[in-house]
């Protein structure tokens, strides 16, 4: 029992562990940003070191996760065969170009990003794909009643986790909107509508979410942020 109770504690210390590691992820890209600046680097540079810092970070495992979400939605298998295709090693051809499309997308977004507020909103989308991340845990079936997922959904303060997620979620988009209306309500909403992509292929494909989803929602999402604020931010 004790040990069962320990490992809700520390399901809910690690949804709010979350959100602390977007604010890092932002504030080395914004760091190195004015490294560059100082330095006289190129933007192309800041692009390419700038799309490998969240790599360094988490270890890649989104990325991991986005791969292999790739792989297993364009296999013609079952729910069930999709979530074994999760977890495989092997990954096909389509997958590993969807990865390498997506970092050059993520790169061609950097390089348009070098603005005072393009920068802090840069800073605070990996802390808003966070939160979303760890709200979907919290309201999301998982696929499989076994895991740590599961524990994720059945804690026992679940409803309290939800309030303050919700409230941080709602602190970080009316700042998003202060720091620029409109790029920062186009950000805001281009990430609730992945979340809600998210949500709704997650439990057609695949049954509910697991850690690789997960994975693959925060590279969409953070991969729609950059691509928001450099193309809108170049225009404006």
């Amino acid at each position: 029992m004790e040990r069962f109770i320990t490992k809700k504690i520390k399901c809910e210390y690690a949804i709010w562990l979350f959100p602390v590691i977007g604010f890092v992820v932002g504030v080395l890209l914004c760091g190195w940003s004015y490294v560059c600046t100082a330095c006289g680097f190129s933007q192309i540079c800041f692009a390419m070191v700038g799309a490998v810092i969240p790599v360094i970070v988490t270890g890649g495992i989104h990325m991991e996760g986005f791969v292999n979400t790739v792989h297993a939605l364009h296999s013609r298998g079952k729910k069930e065969k999709k979530q074994e295709l999760l977890k495989d090693s092997y990954v096909n051809a389509f997958a590993v170009l969807a990865a390498i499309c997506f970092f050059l997308l993520y790169m061609a977004g950097l390089t348009l990003i070098w603005k005072e507020n393009q920068l802090k909103l840069l800073g605070l989308c990996f802390i808003i794909s966070r939160t979303l991340d760890g709200m979907s845990l919290v309201w999301f079936l998982p696929a499989k009643k076994e895991g740590m997922l599961n524990s994720y959904a059945s804690m026992r303060h679940k409803g309290t986790v939800r309030v303050v997620l919700v409230v941080l979620l709602a602190l970080e988009f009316a700042a998003a909107v202060l720091i620029h209306p409109l790029i920062g309500t186009v950000m805001a909403l281009a990430a609730m509508w992945v979340w809600t992509y998210y949500y709704y292929m997650s439990k057609n494909q695949f049954g509910g979410i697991t850690e690789e989803l997960a994975g693959f929602f925060l590279g969409l999402c953070e991969l729609s942020s950059v691509l928001v604020l450099g193309f809108l931010g170049r225009v404006m």
